[in-house]
């Protein structure tokens, strides 16, 4: 079984987003230092139920939130959602020391990420 690991929320100015959900919930939120920009968004102490996610520059008009599946095989989820009917709608990418990660859309046209961990990923 396979579960949710991860949300992305797109905005149009990620640093009023982030004071936000700072102020409103107390997240943790602060800017990764990778090859894009991304803010990272802790909800709380890893000993309660709950996921963390990340704040991204809105990449299109009427983007919404998108949540990440963790799978144990990226290429055997890819080809088992386009057998299930969904489709892959950004192919398959590495995220420098986290993983792989593709998004689709299923059968009802919700977009959602897959990711594969794969600390060697580049």
């Amino acid at each position: 079984m396979s579960r949710v690991i991860h949300f992305e929320i797109p905005t149009d100015n990620p640093d009023r987003a982030a004071e936000f959900y700072r102020t409103v919930f107390g997240w943790q939120i602060q800017k990764w230092p990778g090859p894009q920009d991304y803010w990272l968004a802790s909800t709380g102490p890893e000993s309660e139920p709950g996921i963390n996610g990340g704040l991204l520059r809105r990449p299109h008009p009427g983007a919404v939130t998108c949540n990440t599946i963790g799978v144990k095989s990226i290429d055997e989820s890819l080809s088992k959602i386009t057998k299930g009917g969904g489709k892959v709608v950004v192919p398959k990418m590495a995220i420098p020391g986290i993983g792989h990660l593709a998004y689709c859309s299923d059968t009802e046209g919700n977009i959602f990420g897959v990711m594969q961990a794969d600390k060697s990923a580049s």
